[in-house]
């Protein structure tokens, strides 16, 4: 068989909308302040168009409250970075504590999107409700497996089903889940309930980039280290940020950017990655 030739001039050129025509369901969008924002924004500025999962119930009973403005302010935000006007931004909400509430998700954003959704970020978690090894209950670990782990399974099971009705030359599919770098350094012994529940995503990102790798779905997992969405303050924060080599937290946008660039064409090649992206953060 002859060798496939390189990519021409014109196909090493980067478009400007790597995203045009494309659609994504971000999870967990409901502050101007964490990654899911940064993330759909980000997504929306590539060309795609956008639906926003929220659950205000969870922030507002977070130290950090939920979004001063509302849910509105968000959408507007992801709305103003819209670089496709022919896009939709879209957006609701769900609390994927219950079991049945992925699947709906899944059904809901795709008819909002225009019947289908290339892109999947799965950026939602639970804050929170959590302890030490000694201090760790059922309760605890059941919470942050179902919402970290079981909802994010769900999520995928859904979207391959949706994926699985697409036409064969539809765009090849995304799923970006999110972890906490618990595998790393000393884990997370404060918070065992979250590190088992983000530590079983990580684990199965191979399975799952194996299971959807048939219908095109490339499936990646994303270790964002430290980032600064508004949960620290004073002495704690400036003790993390000096652990950073550039003396600076992690961005909402600093993930933003590796997730927009795995959803383009450009990555078609990566998947089953847990990908650590925390700027040479030194643990110790």
């Amino acid at each position: 068989m002859p060798k496939i030739p390189g990519p021409s001039p014109a196909e090493l050129r980067r478009d400007p909308l790597p995203l045009r025509g494309r659609t994504a369901l971000v999870t967990g969008a409901s502050r101007r302040g964490g990654i899911g924002y940064a993330v759909a924004r980000r997504l929306a500025a590539y060309g795609a168009g956008v639906y926003l999962h929220h659950h205000v119930p969870h922030d507002a009973a977070q130290p950090w409250g939920a979004e001063p403005e509302g849910v509105e302010a968000v959408v507007a935000g992801v709305r103003e970075a819209l670089a496709d006007p022919s896009a939709t931004v879209a957006h609701g909400p769900g609390d994927l504590a219950d079991p049945e509430t992925p699947a709906q998700l899944i059904a809901t954003a795709a008819e909002a999107l225009g019947g289908r959704i290339d892109i999947l970020v799965a950026n939602h978690a639970l804050s929170g409700s959590d302890g030490t090894l000694d201090t760790v209950d059922a309760a605890m670990l059941d919470a942050h497996w179902a919402v970290d782990t079981r909802s994010v399974i769900l999520l995928a099971q859904a979207y391959a089903r949706l994926r699985a009705t697409l036409p064969p030359r539809s765009p090849g599919g995304r799923i970006m889940m999110m972890t906490s770098g618990q595998d790393i350094g000393g884990g997370m012994p404060e918070e065992i309930a979250y590190g088992l529940a983000k530590g079983a995503l990580a684990s199965a990102t191979r399975t799952l980039a194996t299971a959807l790798a048939d219908l095109r779905v490339t499936v990646n997992t994303i270790n964002p280290g430290p980032v600064d969405t508004d949960y620290l303050t004073g002495d704690d924060y400036d003790t993390i940020a000096a652990m950073f080599p550039a003396g600076r937290w992690g961005m909402p946008d600093d993930p933003a950017r590796l997730i927009a660039w795995l959803a383009t064409d450009e990555a078609e090649w990566v998947t089953g990655q847990v990908i650590d992206s925390e700027g040479g953060f030194r643990r110790g």
